[in-house]
């Protein structure tokens, strides 16, 4: 947002509301820092790889401030979001893990930051946000995977006056990745880096009954491509405990002045998962179809079941069975323990539409690419005492790929949150 934009919308909020209208502005004021310690190891275990390793450690720091609305028909607030990476150890062979800023010879910034204002408007139950933005939609998810959040720029509606329908419409501009200072501009991630000036988004959720939700959402990328998106969910008790169903699809194809050149890819995405007494069983297929890979915004998030620590299992034509399995040790008597298992396999990729070695290996030999990842994820949140709410998260995953750089991981994250 440019910084005139925001002096007016600053003057609007304080010409609009009268003095004694800010008390709830400033009294329901909520203001936190998160603390994020991060330690990446990606090994690749593949012969001829471009790097071997990579492997960084740093420190960040997320400074969340939340206003309160002016009182009135119509509410006025302000949000600020404060972000902080420090380099704890990196160089430059070992970079692009996604924590750390670094420039074209790779050198790595010893620190970085970033500020991102929001002014925002409540009406009803209708809320219009202008600024930073983290959306967590299906086809548009901000990824929050590393030290620092990925923040979009532009404008976002969600209205859920017309409940139990809550419609969202989204316009953003520019992104700030997550390990970069500067917004630029928006691109597709697995095409040609074609810049687009805009991105637009419309979404329909309806709430049938609690039990089950359908959703319909659509978006455009500038003048390169359009997805749709259909979702279903449903759960429903069933023994003990309850299933639920949830469907996922996505089609996309080009658009407008056609600049990516073909876009057509259709994915399918499904999980069946069975909670009781703290367990969770998933069992699920995806299947994508078409001349491209999933088309995306560069960045993101899938929104993918199949989405991995090393693989977002989004190959032209692949066809993926997922396996995993949660606990929740609270129903063991050891609250803040949470064990994560996951497996995902992955065949019947198509190498003629790949531009990697591997891709051109197999196209040599007439075979399909397959790939497969294991992950173990386990968090602990400490209950009591002096160190109550740090949490200690460990990720770790072994990747396989005949079509693309197989790789080991290990990801180990300790949190802290100060609410003020």
């Amino acid at each position: 947002m440019s910084k005139k934009t925001m002096t007016s919308l600053s003057t609007l909020l304080f010409t609009c509301a009268a003095p004694n209208t800010y008390a709830a502005f400033i009294d329901d004021t909520q203001t936190s820092l998160e603390l994020r310690n991060f330690y990446y190891n990606r090994d690749f275990r593949n012969e001829g790889a471009s790097q071997s390793k990579r492997d960084e450690w740093a420190q960040g720091f997320i400074l969340n401030l939340q206003s309160g609305f002016t009182e009135g028909t119509l509410g006025f607030g302000v949000d600020a979001l404060g972000l902080l990476g420090v380099k704890l150890d990196s160089s430059p062979d070992r970079t692009g893990s996604g924590l750390l800023a670094f420039d074209s010879q790779r050198n790595v910034n010893d620190e970085y930051g970033k500020f991102v204002p929001t002014a925002k408007a409540r009406l009803g139950r209708s809320e219009l946000r202008i600024g930073g933005l983290n959306p967590v939609l299906p086809l548009l998810s901000s990824n929050n995977s590393r030290l620092l959040p990925q923040v979009f720029r532009g404008g976002m509606l969600i209205s859920k006056d017309l409940e139990p329908l809550t419609f969202s419409a989204l316009r953003i501009n520019a992104v700030k990745q997550r390990n970069s200072t500067d917004f630029e501009s928006l691109t597709t991630f697995g095409y040609k880096p074609v810049q687009a000036d805009h991105y637009t988004y419309l979404a329909f959720d309806y709430k049938v009954m609690p039990q089950l939700s359908l959703s319909y959402h659509v978006a455009e990328l500038g003048d390169l491509y359009r997805s749709n998106f259909f979702g279903l969910k449903f759960e429903r008790p069933l023994g003990a405990g309850s299933v639920i169903s949830d469907l996922r699809y996505f089609a996309a194809s080009e658009t407008g002045d056609e600049g990516l050149g073909e876009v057509d890819n259709r994915t399918l995405s499904t999980l069946l998962s069975y909670r009781q007494s703290g367990h969770t069983f998933g069992i699920g297929f995806q299947k994508a179809w078409g001349e491209t890979s999933f088309a995306m915004v560069n960045g993101a998030d899938t929104y993918l079941f199949g989405e991995s620590l090393v693989s977002t299992f989004t190959a032209p034509n692949e066809r993926v069975w997922i396996a995993r399995y949660d606990f929740d040790f609270a129903a063991a008597g050891l609250p803040g323990l949470i064990l994560g298992l996951k497996y995902v396999t992955g065949d019947e990729v198509d190498p003629a539409l790949l531009g990697s070695s591997q891709a051109a290996n197999l196209r040599s030999k007439g075979q399909d690419g397959k790939e497969w990842e294991r992950v173990t994820d386990i968090i602990y949140t400490v209950q009591s005492g002096p160190l109550k709410n740090v949490s200690a998260q460990w990720r770790n995953s072994t990747n396989r790929s005949t079509y693309a750089d197989s790789a080991n991981e290990n990801r180990l994250i300790f949190r802290y949150t100060f609410k003020f």
